[in-house]
């Protein structure tokens, strides 16, 4: 970094950025960090697009009164979308088994590319909060426990280019849900707003994947999700022992959590039967096991085992049981929820904080995110951990379930073979 010409004690960078500054509203961001920062800036260049298809271009230079304190800057816009100038090569450093050196660069999940051989290398497996490991002139994201002695990683901030999802002027009514978090809009409109999504990604050939919690079942949106499932809208559902076990319990018993779901009200020994779901699963081996011996006939768990749909269940400290099929080895279960979001275009999130929350630490930008939820706290959390794409619905999960069902009718969607694969569910 070069000193700057303001002061003798001033320390100076010329940054640029590239993309739809105005609409994404990421022009106003980058002013605004520098502001805040202390620091100052000025505009050499900026030129507007004035279509969809043209891009505005930003030159300025950023000056701070510390070395430090420029870098700290330069280190917040980067993901913003700026990148220093002149190009430099990123900077490659050794890493030890299982850890980096200090100043190793921290993905977002938004598109990166780091310059490495003279040209700019598109960096795969986009996650936030990895490091970025080059061999053999690729480069990809990796978790810190997979990182293995003597692989290169891109340390310091030269040579990285973000490039951030930009809001389009049409995006097919998604921009219109992004960032906003409301209880006043209908239900029905957003609904409708989602249908239009589902039915885009599918006609593309696209996967959509589901991350529930129970009280998609408590709520009585459970029949809905099945009927989802067996019309093919569902390629892949995430979720934890919870889900599947009151999933059970319904199927078994009409009850969640000791509710009978028809008469809503509690029914005698009801506090047992969650338990006695586990204990009928467990003594058959397994869901999949119930499924085949005609032991388990109707449900969520039941409709995706029988038409061949891939789950994950994710186990917690606190599972009764758990089910045989539940993943109590945290880190096999992060890596099963990675595989099935691999791919996904679309990912739809129904009352589940803890397991959206890790999702949506697991996707790049540029994969779409729907959230339904009660609690507008969720919604929230997901932006504040920069899951900025998720579109927030603040309703009753079933009331949305039950919607979602209605305004898709009978309409069956093509689920692609990789969907279908074998092994994939547990």
């Amino acid at each position: 970094m070069t000193p700057g010409n303001s002061s003798p004690e001033s320390f100076s960078e010329i940054v640029e950025a590239e993309g739809h500054l105005i609409d994404s509203r990421l022009l106003a961001a980058v002013f605004d960090k520098v502001i805040e920062r202390g620091a100052r800036y000025h505009v050499l260049r900026f030129t507007i697009g004035r279509t969809n298809d043209e891009f505005s271009q930003l030159e300025m230079q950023v000056t701070a009164d510390t070395r430090e304190g420029l870098r700290e800057l330069v280190e917040e816009l980067i993901p913003l979308g700026c990148h220093p100038r002149p190009q430099r090569e990123a900077r490659l450093e050794e890493a030890g088994g299982g850890f980096v050196p200090d100043d190793f660069y921290s993905t977002t999940n938004h598109r990166t590319q780091i310059r490495h051989g003279g040209r700019w290398v598109d960096v795969e497996g986009q996650r936030m909060d990895a490091v970025v490991v080059v061999r053999d002139g690729r480069a990809a994201c990796r978790k810190l426990r997979d990182v293995r002695r003597g692989e290169q990683v891109v340390c310091g901030l030269d040579g990285i280019r973000v490039l951030p999802e930009f809001q389009e002027r049409d995006r097919l009514g998604f921009a219109f849900m992004t960032g906003d978090v409301s209880t006043e809009r209908r239900v029905e409109v957003s609904v409708s707003r989602v249908v239009g999504m589902m039915r885009a990604v599918k006609a593309e050939g696209g996967r959509i994947v589901v991350v529930a919690g129970p009280v998609v079942v408590h709520s009585g949106g459970g029949d809905y999700l099945s009927r989802l499932v067996r019309l093919g809208w569902v390629d892949g559902l995430l979720a934890g022992n919870a889900l599947a076990v009151h999933d059970v319990e319904h199927a078994f018993f009409g009850t969640s959590l000791g509710v009978d779901l028809d008469a809503g009200v509690a029914v005698d020994e009801g506090h047992k039967n969650h338990m006695r779901a586990i204990n009928a699963i467990r003594r058959v081996g397994g869901l999949r096991a119930a499924v085949e011996q005609g032991r388990l006939r109707s449900g969520v768990m039941h409709d995706l085992i029988a038409h061949g749909v891939p789950y994950v269940l994710a186990g917690s400290i606190r599972d009764d049981g758990p089910l045989p099929d539940t993943l109590m080895d945290l880190v096999e279960a992060q890596e099963r929820y990675a595989e099935m979001l691999h791919g996904a275009r679309l990912v739809i999130m129904l009352s589940s904080m803890l397991h959206s929350i890790g999702v949506g630490n697991m996707l790049p930008a540029w994969v779409r995110v729907v959230c339904v939820d009660i609690n507008p706290a969720v919604v929230t959390k997901l932006a504040d951990r920069g899951s900025s794409q998720t579109a927030g619905i603040v309703t009753d999960v079933g009331l949305f379930l039950h919607q979602l069902s209605a305004q898709l009718g009978d309409e069956a969607a093509p689920r692609p073979a990789a969907a279908a694969r074998e092994g994939e569910g547990r």
